[in-house]
């Protein structure tokens, strides 16, 4: 037995990542459907390593109809038309867009977080993907918040292009190029150049100052772990390709030291620690990619408030904050709901 899975555009970036986990993790798949805009019906898609491939079918007039479950990555305008389509259709989809993450109905889900929210699944036939960089930070404090109730969170991220698309990940290599070679920099998909630079800004302003980004992680931490979380966030751009990195400042309700935090951390799912107190001790996103763990380093106490610890967190923003998590996702719902595994 197997499900039938469609994978919702398949031609991105996350798309063919989606495709290249379920043939790693080798989900149980019946039947495998790809789809993407009338641009690319009829593309051939390689699944992963496998030297197996599909084509590409229009979403436009696909029918999903004896559907199990599918996985979108197609953006929020584009969701909003097709994923009703497909959930009244009795295909359960799972959601990488923002449109439907802080939706009442619909469960926001880090399988290693909160896995029996996904049960409130059968209200809309929906379930929500996170933030990348919510996804990757609520792994990282689950355990700390079980041993010791965060108050207050602090973060600042370190995101990569990839994030923005394959334009965004375009656009850095072409400035960097443009810059080696002494042409005009062109700066179009980011506010200002994104090569040998930083950028503190993540999508659109909003009227308090921040940035929708910095909104989504502070609204789906508290709607994933705990909704009496105090949580802070500067979003930033930087000139890296796949992998976002976070400096995540915590204040709990109770003592929990460094050394008690790296032996928790060390037995997290989803985690992995490596913290070595020397050169090179440390995670950083170029190490990452290609990985599904979400690293923890540099995991330290915060002398400046009463039961505070500090620490760096590094994960493939394609795989855990995206195409990997809502694999996962689809692992979890087929274990507890559909069982066709």
């Amino acid at each position: 037995m197997g499900y039938r899975i469609v994978v919702a555009g398949a031609t991105g970036n996350v798309g063919r990542e989606v495709l290249a986990i379920l043939a790693e993790r080798e989900f149980p798949i019946a039947e495998l459907a790809a789809v993407a805009s009338s641009r690319s019906q009829g593309d051939e898609i390689e699944i992963g390593d496998t030297g197996k491939t599909v084509k590409c079918q229009n979403i436009e007039n696909f029918e999903w109809t004896g559907w199990d479950m599918a996985i979108f990555a197609i953006g929020s305008d584009a969701t909003a038309i097709h994923a009703p389509k497909a959930a009244a259709a009795g295909c359960v989809v799972i959601d990488n867009s923002s449109l439907y993450r802080m939706d009442p109905d619909v469960p926001l889900i880090v399988p290693e977080v909160n896995p029996d929210a996904i049960d409130g699944y059968v209200k809309r036939n929906i379930i929500a993907n996170p933030n990348c960089s919510t996804a990757q930070m609520v792994v990282a404090l689950k355990p700390l918040h079980d041993a010791a109730k965060i108050k207050r969170v602090v973060v600042a991220t370190y995101q990569s292009v990839s994030g923005a698309g394959k334009s965004g990940m375009d656009e850095l290599w072409n400035q960097t190029r443009q810059i080696f070679v002494g042409d005009e920099k062109d700066v179009q998909k980011f506010t200002k150049q994104i090569a040998f630079n930083v950028i503190p800004h993540i999508d659109k302003f909003l009227d308090d100052g921040s940035t929708k980004e910095e909104w989504k992680m502070v609204a789906e931490t508290k709607k994933i772990l705990d909704p009496k979380i105090k949580v802070t966030a500067t979003c930033v751009r930087v000139p890296v390709f796949v992998g976002h990195s976070e400096a995540i400042n915590i204040e709990m309700e109770n003592e929990l030291s460094a050394e008690d935090a790296q032996r928790i951390l060390r037995e997290a799912p989803g985690v992995m620690l490596v913290d070595k107190r020397e050169d090179g001790g440390y995670i950083t996103p170029v190490e990452c990619v290609g990985d599904y763990a979400t690293f923890v380093s540099r995991v330290r106490d915060d002398s400046t408030v009463d039961n505070g610890l500090n620490l760096w967190c590094v994960s493939d923003n394609l795989r855990k904050g995206a195409a990997l998590n809502a694999v996962q996702i689809a692992e979890l719902l087929g274990r507890r709901h559909l069982k066709k595994g």
